[in-house]
């Protein structure tokens, strides 16, 4: 059977701060940079992993390469724009309060990645959803029976899949808080997708 692993990046210096990301080229922090050298670490001792898709956003770049010093030699990633987080186009760097005065609609209790609009230079959430299935169509299709990919991602994107791979409202999904950063997630693919591990953040025992 083929198993898919799918993580969040690490602590941005914009998810400290609470700003919508997109695809702004935000860095890892101290600590984003610390999480991904241990989420690299507890992969070698769980997973041999045999290839690696990433976004192609400055902070899934720099996570999949600390995580490659964790781990001791990941194959090298092959990044993918489908991997992307949702794009927010001009609402990019907004805070939170910004947002709720740009679309009073919205419920302030939920996920940004869960606005019901298309903003200016963005993506729609059909848009977005589709582009992450291209996304999974390509990974399911390159793992092969008994290998191990891993993938590096983002929150919105994890949402989307979890939402597809368990009876989860869609909406509702996207809604939801995005999982830590730095969670994995394993999938089997073997009689057709299975989420069996959702969430795994067993990598913060190395940071104790």
């Amino acid at each position: 059977m083929g198993t898919l692993l799918v993580a969040r990046h690490g602590e941005t210096t914009w998810n400290r701060d609470g700003r919508i990301q997109g695809w702004a080229p935000s860095r890892l922090t101290e600590q984003g940079q610390t999480q991904a050298q241990a989420l690299g670490a507890w992969l070698d001792d769980r997973y041999d992993v045999d290839r690696v898709f990433a976004s192609d956003l400055r902070r899934t770049r720099e996570t999949a390469a600390v995580a490659d010093d964790g781990y001791g030699s990941l194959p090298d990633p092959e990044f993918d724009t489908d991997w992307r987080e949702r794009g927010f186009g001009i609402m990019q760097g907004l805070y939170a309060d910004e947002l709720r005065a740009e679309f009073p609609d919205h419920d302030p209790d939920a996920s940004v990645i869960s606005l019901d609009a298309a903003p200016e230079g963005g993506e729609g959430i059909p848009t977005f959803r589709g582009r992450v299935e291209s996304g999974w169509d390509r990974a399911v299709s390159a793992t092969d029976t008994g290998e191990t990919t891993l993938v590096v991602t983002h929150g919105g994107v994890i949402k989307v899949l979890l939402a597809k791979l368990t009876d989860r409202n869609p909406d509702a999904a996207l809604a939801r808080s995005s999982q830590p950063n730095c969670a994995a997630n394993e999938i089997r693919l073997d009689d057709g997708p299975e989420l069996v591990n959702e969430g795994m953040t067993g990598w913060r025992t190395l940071l104790d």
